[in-house]
């Protein structure tokens, strides 16, 4: 491996960490393009990256938890659905044509973006509605912060978990570009509280997920350590600083690197495709 690749590698990782503790990512979702586009296979951008993302959210982890910001319950909760449907996203990794798979994740970054202002407008609206029964004479029933008057928590959880998993070793992300939306969504957490928690959950995916693409050969160690020890760093610098920003910088942050990605990620797919073709 000559040294700018060495370089790349590095500054790869740093930049995913950082993108790990102030989005809540595993940082995948810059990995796997990364790697595409230095001409490694799709299904090898999958595996490795899963490698990368289990050493950054482990250092983000660490720092959430030193501060004082990491909820071992809601950790747990959503986690241990992941841990099973893992395995069952890298299987399916090795099914389908590679540019069929970035085209599907292309189609999961637009999904999140779409999910986030969901959100946004879900809550927008229900604060109307508390504010309007503050209003009305008689009316003391108010709607807890956080209360899910859409759907059954318990439910929720296992539903995000098992959809982090399975996107886990399927696209080699850790499973935050669907966690963090889905958790403001159906569990109507704060953005900082979905990004620290799925952070943490993010350890639990990857180490699935990495397990199960290493005994299919689709793990590339020393690239992977070589992200990995990028990100470790960056997630340390991140997670300091998050607490600190407004939610509508974050959000807005999160959105705009979806819709950067989601791009980039298309046409990969389109070039692959044509490659295929020939």
């Amino acid at each position: 491996m000559t040294t700018t690749s060495l370089l790349i590698f590095a500054i790869a990782g740093l930049f995913a960490g950082i993108l790990a503790g102030f989005l809540g990512i595993g940082g995948g979702t810059v990995l796997v393009p990364l790697l595409v586009a230095l001409k490694y296979t799709p299904v090898q951008a999958v595996g490795t990256s899963s490698l990368a993302i289990l050493i950054t959210a482990i250092s983000g982890s660490v720092q959430n938890w030193r501060m004082g910001l990491f909820s071992f319950k809601r950790v747990i909760a959503i986690g241990f659905p992941a841990v099973v449907t893992a395995q069952i996203g890298a299987y399916l990794a090795t099914q389908f044509r590679p540019y069929l798979l970035l085209a599907a994740f292309g189609l999961l970054l637009l999904l999140n973006i779409y999910l986030v202002e969901l959100r946004k407008q879900l809550t927008i609206k229900k604060k109307q509605e508390e504010e309007q029964e503050l209003k009305t004479p008689g009316s003391h029933d108010t709607i807890p912060k956080n209360s899910n008057i859409f759907f059954n928590p318990n439910f929720a959880r296992i539903a995000t978990g098992s959809a982090a998993g399975i996107l886990a070793g399927l696209f080699g992300v850790g499973g935050g570009v669907i966690m963090v939306p889905l958790q403001i969504l159906l569990l109507g957490e704060t953005i900082k509280v979905a990004i620290q928690t799925s952070l943490g959950v993010i350890v639990i995916t990857a180490i699935s997920a990495t397990i199960g693409h290493a005994f299919r050969g689709n793990v590339l160690l020393v690239e992977g350590l070589l992200l990995g020890c990028g990100g470790f760093l960056g997630a340390q610098i991140s997670t300091r600083f998050l607490p600190k920003l407004p939610n509508e910088v974050v959000s807005l942050a999160f959105r705009t690197l979806l819709g950067i990605l989601s791009i980039y990620v298309f046409w990969q797919a389109w070039q692959n495709y044509n490659d295929f073709k020939i």
